[in-house]
């Protein structure tokens, strides 16, 4: 019994492990949680699942408030302050030469506040500090870009002062400033950005605020010399100037002579002008803290793990985080977006289309997408590489747009030609030779060809057009006369056989006579082949011939096998019961019957 009972314990626990990922394994949140480590080589950043977790459980918009300065400089403990916990509950303080936080953590419980009337869990992290043993510069600057990425306030913790070496660590965000915020106002921007607080933990300042220290620090120094780091320096120092509406100073004395028994010791024991100045901060926080917007949307648990794994995409990219990687990276979208706009727009072309109408557009729908991409994208300086990406893959995109239109002009045009092709095999084989109707039919192919074939391929297939229609007007020139001499030669005979026995009219027998005697006798006589079709004689002819076998209104190739049997029936009918019923009432003479000789009056 007792094994049934291990074997279905253990299949339940397999069954969570493999089905059941997203059920929290977390169930203490008053902690703090890693959500950033260093890999093994301490260069790139990774995530951590278990502080995505405490996380990804908040429904209400986050602001995140990140602590960031020199290791060994009190953030785990300033943070502890901001929350009223001590060190035994809240992030782990370290006194010893290696820093205590590795990466950066989160307290699992946000502190719950209402701004601007929309309740906004606060979250408290606190960062590696910078400069410490064994890691690189590298990781330093991922730490620090990350932190001023995704947090709302941004608490610089100098001890003493601020160096010329804290205001080049600044350059990241200036950059960000000027790639990110400095959209035009009310259109949607990658982020807010973060609000700056100078805290100087410092007992005295000579005289001077803590404002005017830092003014004084973000003062241009001259660069007699031309050194390149120091003009470097000077241009973060200009645009944190400029950035001041952005940016505040606060001042903080210690809050005991005894720094490493700070954990031991309670309010009571701290020094009482530190205290007052802790509540200050406390305040001065809550006042500046703003939930994170990203691309205009207040960002809930779930939606702040997805902005924290783009960044750490954008930050790990190259050799050294840079602000244009985390710009391709927001950008990335945009560009799939406006691709998809140049792509629904083109796709309304109706291939093929000639080559202009595509180019026109092409230019219109790649300007929208430029538009579009204006209008959303991220980024000032490090944006052209997202255009220069957007432009090359509209630039394929009109590639196979080109290949399809030639292949649908070239299918279109080689339809039109081959149907044209026929109807001229077929106008050469008239049962009744009429050039007016060649000419005609040439004229609506021509016609129909010029007016449907667009395209790329239309230039090769006009000149393929041109040739066939040219080959096949000269072969039929070249028969007409030819056919027309001889079909006027049997019809002539047919009406001899008809005006003798069918009908005896013997005036249509007689003009079939000449008409024979006409062309088979005097035009053999007098004129030679050739000659014959270009006597004006024959000219009349063909020009009556082309009246009788082909108008707009009738056309007797058509009709001429019904017409002829409608005219043998009549014929017939005539022949057989017409005389009998309406008697020899003819207009014109008729051979006399036999019947009617037996009548006629002998003479001697």
């Amino acid at each position: 019994m007792k094994m049934n009972i291990m074997s279905w314990v253990f299949f339940i626990w397999i069954f969570l492990s493999v089905y059941a990922p997203g059920i929290s394994s977390i169930n203490d949140f008053h902690q703090a949680f890693p959500i950033v480590e260093p890999d093994p080589g301490h260069t790139r950043l990774r995530l951590s699942r278990e502080g995505l977790e405490a996380i990804e459980r908040i429904t209400s918009p986050i602001a995140a408030v990140a602590v960031i300065g020199p290791y060994r400089s009190g953030k785990s403990f300033l943070l502890n302050q901001l929350l009223s916990l001590s060190c035994d509950e809240g992030f782990g303080v370290g006194h010893m030469r290696d820093t205590k936080t590795k990466g950066i953590w989160v307290w699992g419980t946000p502190i719950e506040v209402t701004v601007d009337g929309v309740k906004t869990s606060v979250l408290y992290l606190d960062t590696e500090g910078f400069e410490s043993i064994g890691k690189s510069n590298v990781y330093d600057d991922r730490i620090f870009a990350l932190a001023t990425v995704m947090s709302s306030v941004l608490i610089y913790n100098l001890p003493e002062t601020v160096r010329e070496a804290d205001i080049s660590r600044l350059s990241f965000a200036v950059e960000l400033a000027e790639e990110f915020y400095g959209r035009v106002k009310g259109q949607d921007v990658a982020f807010n950005p973060a609000k700056l607080l100078w805290l100087i933990q410092r007992d005295f300042l000579q005289g001077k605020s803590v404002q005017e220290m830092v003014n004084e620090a973000l003062k241009r120094v001259p660069n007699q010399n031309d050194d390149k780091d120091l003009d470097q320096v000077n241009q973060i120092r200009e645009s944190l100037a400029i950035m001041g509406d952005n940016s505040t100073a606060f001042s903080l004395p210690q809050p005991h002579l005894q720094r490493t028994k700070l954990c031991e010791l309670n309010d009571a024991d701290l020094d009482p002008g530190y205290v007052r100045k802790r509540d200050q901060l406390k305040e001065v926080v809550a006042s500046i803290v703003r939930p994170k917007i990203v691309q205009g949307k207040m960002l809930n648990g779930k939606d702040f793990v997805a902005f924290l794994e783009k960044i750490i995409e954008a930050l790990n990219k190259g050799e050294i985080p840079s602000t244009g990687s985390l710009v391709e990276v927001f950008n990335k979208k945009i560009v799939e977006r406006c691709l998809k706009l140049y792509s629904e727009r083109i796709s309304l072309l109706k291939l093929p289309v000639s080559e202009a109408s595509l180019r026109g557009a092409h230019e219109e729908s790649r300007v929208a997408a430029m538009r579009a991409f204006d209008e959303q994208h991220f980024g000032r300086q490090h944006a052209k590489k997202s255009v220069d990406q957007l432009d090359e893959e509209i630039q394929k995109a009109l590639n196979n747009i080109i290949i399809s239109n030639e292949y649908q002009s070239t299918k279109l045009c080689e339809t039109l030609y081959t149907t044209c092709e026929d109807k001229m095999d077929q106008l050469q084989v008239l049962r009744l030779p009429s050039m007016a109707k060649f000419n005609a039919g040439f004229l609506r192919c021509n016609e129909s060809f010029q007016q449907q074939c667009v395209g790329p391929a239309k230039p090769s297939y006009e000149n393929r057009m041109l040739k066939m229609l040219g080959k096949a007007r000269s072969v039929f020139i070249k028969e007409y006369n030819n056919r027309l001499f001889n079909w006027l030669v049997g019809f002539s005979l047919v009406m001899v056989i008809v005006g003798r026995f069918i009908i005896k009219f013997f005036l249509i027998e007689i003009g079939a006579w000449i008409m024979f005697i006409f062309l088979e006798t005097y035009t053999r006589m007098f004129w030679t082949a050739e000659s014959l079709y270009y006597n004006p004689a024959w000219h009349v002819i063909v020009a009556m011939w082309e009246t009788v076998v082909y108008s707009p209104i009738l056309d007797l190739d058509r009709w001429a096998i019904p017409l002829c049997v409608v005219a043998a029936v009549f014929i017939l009918y005539w022949r057989f019961f017409g005389r009998k019923k309406y008697g020899p009432r003819w207009l014109l003479p008729l051979y006399n019957s036999h019947r009617n000789s037996s009548n006629r009056q002998r003479t001697d």
